[in-house]
């Protein structure tokens, strides 16, 4: 019986040293802007979730990788080349955009750090006319994966390595330094902490809990 999780490898696509973004076969998958995948080898019995890089409209699947030390995973699909094999289960989670709150026009805050952006990627490469603010954390400029492809009056990259990106600090020192409509809708992306310190900061202005919504990296 065909093993209809299996998927061709199209690209690997390096953005530094450490980070790639796979770009697969996609076999007709249909996914909401914001879910994840489980993916791996077909050989390899471990699997780790990705959240999904590339739009809903997009010919091809992507997901964003950082390569982790003693990674059992990130560092093995590195290696592979254009038709290898990968297999996937998903899309999963829920993670995504009401569609009632683009009807309804609402404000969109998303935070990220490292490559938390993913999802937001995918949000904002699906969700045409999204009125979005994208705040991404990093320590280093060169860490802000394919910022052109966003709009750069909606972008703030906060590094905490340099001074060459848009905020010199961490993004939960950008939240504490400005003021958002009581009304956005918050999103959050990547490492536990900077979540937790973010939404609260986000509470203390005014948003309410209802409209704060995470998917954690640990």
């Amino acid at each position: 019986m065909e093993n209809n999780n299996k998927h061709r490898l199209q690209s690997v696509r390096s953005l530094t040293d450490s980070t790639y973004v796979l770009e697969i076969e996609r076999r007709g998958m249909e996914f909401e802007a914001g879910q994840h995948i489980l993916l791996g080898e077909p050989i390899n019995i471990h699997k780790r979730e990705y959240s999904i890089y590339s739009g809903t409209k997009d010919e091809n699947l992507e997901v964003l990788i950082k390569e982790v030390e003693d990674g059992l995973v990130s560092k093995q699909l590195k290696k592979l080349q254009q038709g290898d094999m990968l297999e996937i289960e998903g899309p999963l989670g829920f993670f995504s955009i009401d569609p009632e709150m683009i009807r309804q026009k609402r404000k969109f805050l998303f935070v990220a750090s490292g490559t938390g952006i993913a999802p937001f990627h995918s949000m904002i490469r699906s969700i045409h006319d999204l009125d979005y603010q994208l705040l991404h954390g990093v320590r280093y400029t060169e860490e802000a994966y394919e910022k052109n492809t966003y709009n750069l009056e909606r972008h703030v990259v906060c590094t905490s390595g340099d001074d060459k990106g848009d905020f010199n600090g961490r993004v939960t020192e950008y939240i504490k330094q400005n003021e958002f409509d009581k009304d956005t809708i918050c999103y959050f992306c990547g490492n536990f902490n900077m979540i937790r310190e973010a939404m609260s900061l986000l509470e203390k202005k005014g948003i309410p809990p209802a409209q704060l919504h995470a998917e954690v990296y640990f």
